[in-house]
């Protein structure tokens, strides 16, 4: 088929206009009022843990707390079997243990744990399907078969080619109950969107591993996430921007669902706009009032800076009927507050229809002030939560590796 001298000058005309046609025109920002901070750097001064620290620290009565496992290194996430025995990623050592109180005496001694992966760049998040344990790290999901031992086969990789991590390496996986995993990838920034629509997210991977989207965005960093164990509904612990202050923006629970956007950077708490965040990186140029009345608000919010690490449901029955189901927060602790935030377990409070309702301190006194010098100091940096297999309730300690258990004895 042959064009006429006449259709292809007419196609070349038209090709010519289209190409020489201007630009549509992007909008300005609006206009902001000025806005200034007052941002402090306060790092309470880390101590080594000692016996003779166990007794600052504050429980709620009838319960106890003791020290399971010290010498553990940078232990951060835990994993509980059945059976009693614990994986512990370690993510300054890029690592995997296997521990186990053989004996029953309460303790996991040196001879009751062992290396079983290594090599893992930056191993932080860990979950178990199928008689396998998945690993993530700084851009790498492995995959391991396991063996009744606790030892595991030669990691394979999963998933791959995952963001870049920048300030926030840790990144957390649990499989969902839909059969698909889920992964979140903080931002490598403090407060500006980012090239990589990756970043900032929660994904949700095939079981293959071949292919995955962007479940939920604008989640700065939502390390702790999880499925209620009576709703199913999926929630999150954000951590907010720093140098914003000392109390903005709040550290927050959202209800996380999908397709979903949670407003970072330029929205935090109940869609409140940030006010010192530059209106000019927002998408289509409209106001952050705007813009953040798009986006999903927290359904709870707790003191800012305060850092939430790691988010797990109660699921035994060892701790009293009002406690199962509740989720248990590691807050890591503030470097950005004038009076210091997090350093603590907390407990996450759902009501009797499964909705959250408060949160509240669970194990505190890891920072205080001292009354000799006025200087913050703090002697843990609290990481990995999880139910044991008697009910109790595991966390560890990344700064001095000791591996704490919360008991409940009713005042015994």
């Amino acid at each position: 088929m042959r064009l006429s001298l006449l259709t292809l000058s007419a196609l070349l005309t038209a090709s010519a206009l289209a190409q020489s046609a201007p630009p549509t025109p992007r909008p300005l920002p609006p206009s902001e009022p000025p806005a200034t901070v007052t941002a402090t750097r306060n790092e309470p001064t880390a101590l080594e843990f000692t016996p003779d620290k166990l007794a600052r620290l504050k429980v709620p009565a009838g319960f106890t707390l003791k020290v399971m496992a010290t010498g553990l290194g940078n232990a951060r996430m835990l994993y509980v079997m059945p059976d009693g025995g614990i994986y512990l990623t370690r993510r300054q050592q890029n690592d995997v243990w296997y521990m186990k109180d053989v004996n029953k005496d309460g303790k996991i001694e040196a001879t009751e744990r062992k290396q079983v992966a290594q090599n893992l760049k930056l191993a932080h998040g860990l979950d178990v399907k199928d008689n396998k344990l998945y690993v993530v790290g700084e851009k790498t999901i492995w995959v391991m078969d396991m063996a009744k031992d606790g030892t595991l086969s030669v990691p394979r990789v999963f998933a791959d080619g995952f963001p870049d991590a920048g300030q926030h390496p840790a990144r957390t996986l649990k499989w969902g109950p839909d059969g698909y995993l889920y992964a979140s990838f903080g931002s490598t920034n403090n407060d500006a969107p980012t090239p990589n629509p990756e970043e900032a997210t929660i994904l949700r991977i095939a079981p293959d591993g071949k292919t995955r989207e962007v479940y939920a965005r604008g989640l700065r960093h939502t390390i702790g996430f999880g499925w209620h164990p009576v709703s199913g509904v999926l929630y999150g612990a954000d951590q907010g921007s720093d140098w914003h202050g000392d109390n903005i923006p709040p550290e927050e629970i959202n209800v996380i669902e999908r397709g979903k956007n949670y407003g970072w950077p330029f929205c935090y708490g109940d869609r409140q706009p940030d006010p010192y965040v530059n209106v000019g990186n927002i998408p289509g140029k409209v106001a952050k009032e705007a813009y953040c009345a798009g986006t999903q608000g927290s359904v709870l919010n707790y003191t800012a800076h305060a850092a939430a690490i790691a988010l797990n449901y109660y699921t035994g029955t060892q701790f009293p009927a009002d406690m199962r189901n509740d989720a248990f927060i590691a807050y890591r602790g503030s470097w950005n507050r004038a009076e210091p935030s997090g350093y603590e377990i907390a407990r996450l409070v759902f009501d009797a229809q499964n909705k959250p309702e408060r949160i509240e301190p669970f194990v505190t006194g890891f920072v205080f002030q001292d009354a000799q010098d006025g200087l913050w100091k703090q002697f843990g940096r609290v990481a990995g939560v999880a139910t044991y297999t008697d009910g109790s309730l595991l966390f560890t300690d990344d700064q001095s590796g000791v591996l704490y258990r919360v008991m409940y004895t009713g005042g015994q």
